[in-house]
């Protein structure tokens, strides 16, 4: 049973509460001064607030998806790595496993779509990171077979897995339900977690010596992903959004790089990239790097593109609603901007559920197939 399962939840919760019945009955008889008693005593109090502290735990992990899996949870990743050839004419990108999606009909690719985890070799970053895509199911259909889809980024936040965007946030169902009714169209998403080079917060930043991280995501990825996707290369085929730590990559990504994302949406975003023990020194003493990731400073000195932007915030519980009104103030045209502003929210996954919808209708409207 996997560490975010409801078998697993319910186990514990059951264990709990039969600990403290079993607690309840068993008191008077270990109510003696001797070791055998206090022994008993001190054994079911550890069990129950053991197995209370891991239900509500575990119910925490499965609705914020900290930890996708024991493994993860235990630092004990046993998946082999993938070789991938870096010689000249080799494919960038190699599938390692499907998956369905978690809609009617999931199981089966022309009816509800395919997840696909695969490996991008960074040609120009050096790095190798991994991915899910999501294909709708036109992708597999025969009257779309000769069509390209438009594909957005989808980023974490830091230091999140790629597998909250698939169960957590539901990314690749929420796309299939709303293309289903008509609010958007068909898209490929391709989702990943902004740390490249774990465990480093590197910022969406090309570290002076370091990870190449703004490289990997606006060049390499959108490369790998179009040789062997039916994804266009124009700016009206790439969108970039993500929440937190992914939100101010996909803003930052989209502003810098005009002539490769058409759009980035970022939800819960900051505006400035963050320094601290968990990145380390990002830019080295470089003045104009460090501006550069400063994104309302961007938005004051970079000429404006025809760039969309959407950003989201909540007029009470997150701190970056100051900052979101100084980017849409700051952005010009011909780029455009557009909010979602929530009366209330948090850092957290129960806001972006709310969001994620009209955010990929959004994103989806300013995206092109061809």
């Amino acid at each position: 049973m996997g560490l975010t399962s409801n078998k697993v939840l319910a186990l514990a919760v059951l264990l709990a509460v039969a600990l403290f019945v079993a607690t309840i009955w068993l008191w008077p008889r270990l109510a003696g001064r001797n070791v055998r008693s206090v022994l008993g005593r001190v054994g079911l109090l550890f069990a129950t607030q053991l197995m209370l502290f891991a239900s509500v735990g575990l119910a925490a992990n499965k609705s914020f998806l900290f930890y996708g899996s024991w493994a993860d949870l235990f630092g004990q990743e046993t998946e082999m790595g993938v070789v991938v050839d870096h010689s000249a004419g080799a494919k960038h990108l190699k599938v390692v496993g499907t998956q369905g999606v978690d809609v009617p009909g999931g199981h089966k690719p022309a009816t509800g779509g395919q997840i696909q985890k695969v490996v991008i070799a960074g040609e120009k970053s050096k790095i190798e990171g991994p991915a899910y895509v999501y294909l709708p199911p036109e992708y597999f259909q025969p009257r779309y077979a000769g069509r390209n889809f438009p594909a957005s980024v989808v980023l974490t936040g830091y230091p999140g897995t790629a597998e909250n965007l698939l169960k957590g946030l539901r990314y690749p169902a929420t796309a299939y339900t709303q293309a289903a009714a008509g609010n958007m169209q068909p898209m490929i998403l391709v989702m990943m977690r902004p740390t490249v080079a774990p465990p480093r917060d590197t910022e969406c930043v090309d570290v002076p010596g370091g990870p190449q991280t703004e490289t990997f995501f606006a060049k390499d990825l959108p490369k790998a992903i179009s040789e062997s996707y039916r994804v266009g290369t124009k700016p009206r085929n790439w969108g970039f959004m993500g929440n937190s730590t992914g939100g101010y990559c996909a803003l930052k990504i989209a502003i810098h790089h005009p002539g490769t994302f058409g759009a980035g949406a970022g939800m819960s975003a900051y505006y400035k990239a963050a320094e601290d023990a968990t990145t380390g020194d990002l830019f080295h003493g470089n003045r104009n790097e460090a501006n550069r990731a400063d994104l309302l400073w961007s938005l004051d000195h970079l000429k404006p593109s025809k760039s969309s932007f959407l950003v989201t915030s909540s007029r009470e519980g997150e701190g970056n609603l100051q900052g979101t009104r100084l980017f849409i103030e700051k952005v010009k045209p011909p780029a455009r901007v557009s909010s979602i502003t929530l009366d209330s929210g948090g850092h957290n996954f129960g806001t972006w559920r709310r969001e994620i919808a009209p955010a990929l209708e959004w994103i989806s409207g300013r995206l092109r197939a061809n």
